[in-house]
């Protein structure tokens, strides 16, 4: 069996390779509102069209002063007018003079210092001020010359490449095109991802089971949760049958639609067991077992050639079908390996966070396979974390899965884990 780190490097391999042999620029591209494209892929460079910020903008709201003025405490000086956002001052300043100015309004050409209005006896005044009239104010504070002022320019230049292709585009992405008037932006297309799931005691979420022996496919509608957010089209194959010839067939079609194959049971040594047969035919296996629980009868596999439309490379991954083990081997390979694929560059792969928490329970484990736990974990009030793994840890325990908010995981050399020591968890994103 290979390594959990060693199947996670093999996959990165053979999806930087196939990056290699299908590179980005031969890519098919789409134009999307910039609302519809969060975690897409950028097909372009952007550009900035014009400087943020636009103008010299106040930083507080308080009072802009003209070149020149005096900035020392308890100096006096006059006020001739205001600056508020969306309307600037019009007029013309003195040494000595400034306008009332309030946070994101323009300060004026001859301005060249902003003083907060707590540093200004502006508090003991306000109920008095006539804004139709000069009226004078006094520094309660020593001012510096050109503070609290956003520059123009300084964040964003004109022509200056802000995000660049193969940028991930996040939710802060989105906010600076909307700051640079982008409307729309021009994308990779998304892979097609199959999902197929085998069985004959499977049964369609809605229809009614008819027989002890059923139960429902819950491992598609997982795999199409867990995969929402990234950049793909997912093609559902629906139940395969038990049924060799079944199987090709559907095979055969996944592979004449898709770019990424992902299948669930079907994959391990039953007498009705499919899978691996119809992809030793099809395709090959690259890699079979992995030394984890759960999740050993995983298989890392591709298809090519006779079956695929202009000879395309179909990457394949095979999971097991009890779900913790769907759940945990989508987390740990195949949505890295569908970033990857997406063709977002490697640092903007959203990253699995890892944490060091200290068990409230002994912990037993045996040692060979790299162990994923179903937990629970707080934090303390020292910031430090701790973590109690659910008392059962079958794979096919659901209910206990729900009630987990991260994956205790346990090296393949652990031999238990002592209550007080350190672990590594991976807690769920969706709890956060």
């Amino acid at each position: 069996m290979i390594s959990v780190q060693d199947l996670k490097s093999a996959i990165t391999e053979r999806c930087q390779q196939y990056l290699a042999e299908h590179p980005l620029n031969q890519r098919a591209t789409q134009t999307l509102p910039l609302l519809q494209a969060k975690n897409h892929i950028l097909a372009q460079d952007i550009t900035a069209s014009f400087d943020i910020p636009r103008q010299n903008l106040s930083a507080m709201d308080g009072y802009a002063f003209a070149k020149g003025s005096e900035l020392a405490e308890h100096t006096a000086l006059t006020i001739v007018g205001e600056s508020v956002a969306g309307k600037a001052f019009d007029g013309t300043l003195q040494a000595g003079q400034g306008v009332r100015i309030f946070t994101g309004a323009i300060v004026p050409s001859d301005c060249d210092t902003v003083v907060m209005q707590e540093n200004t006896n502006f508090n003991d005044i306000k109920d008095s001020i006539d804004k139709t009239q000069f009226y004078a104010i006094t520094l309660t504070k020593t001012a510096t010359v050109s503070s609290n002022i956003r520059y123009q320019g300084e964040e964003v230049q004109t022509g200056e490449t802000v995000l660049t292709i193969g940028k991930r585009l996040n939710p802060t992405d989105i906010s600076l095109l909307a700051n640079l008037g982008v409307a729309q932006v021009s994308v990779f297309s998304p892979l097609t991802v199959g999902i197929i799931a085998t069985g004959d005691e499977l049964v369609q979420l809605g229809e009614p089971l008819q027989h002890l022996a059923q139960i429902y496919n819950s491992n598609t509608p997982t795999l199409k949760t867990l995969l929402k957010d990234l950049p793909i089209i997912i093609k559902d194959y629906g139940i395969v049958p038990d049924s060799l010839d079944a199987t090709r067939q559907t095979v055969k079609n996944a592979i004449a639609d898709c770019d990424v194959i992902i299948s669930s049971a079907g994959v391990s040594v039953g007498d009705y067991d499919f899978l691996t047969t119809v992809i030793d035919d099809l395709g090959k296996i690259n890699h079979y077992k992995v030394a984890m629980k759960p999740g050993k009868p995983f298989v890392f596999g591709e298809f090519g050639g006779e079956f695929a439309e202009d000879n395309k490379q179909v990457l394949y991954f095979g999971l097991p079908g009890n779900p913790l083990s769907t759940v945990v081997g989508c987390l740990q390979f195949i949505k890295p390996a569908l970033w990857r694929l997406s063709g977002v560059v490697e640092n903007d792969i959203p990253m699995q966070l890892r944490l060091s928490a200290n068990t409230t329970h002994d912990i037993k484990k045996q040692a060979g396979r790299q162990d994923y736990q179903r937990a629970s974990f707080v934090q303390n009030e020292d910031g430090s974390f701790s973590v109690t793994p659910l008392s059962a840890q079958d794979s096919h325990r659901v209910k206990q899965l729900s009630q987990a908010n991260c994956l205790l995981v346990l090296p393949k050399d652990n031999a238990g884990v002592k209550v007080g020591e350190s672990v590594i968890i991976e807690p769920f994103a969706w709890n956060f």
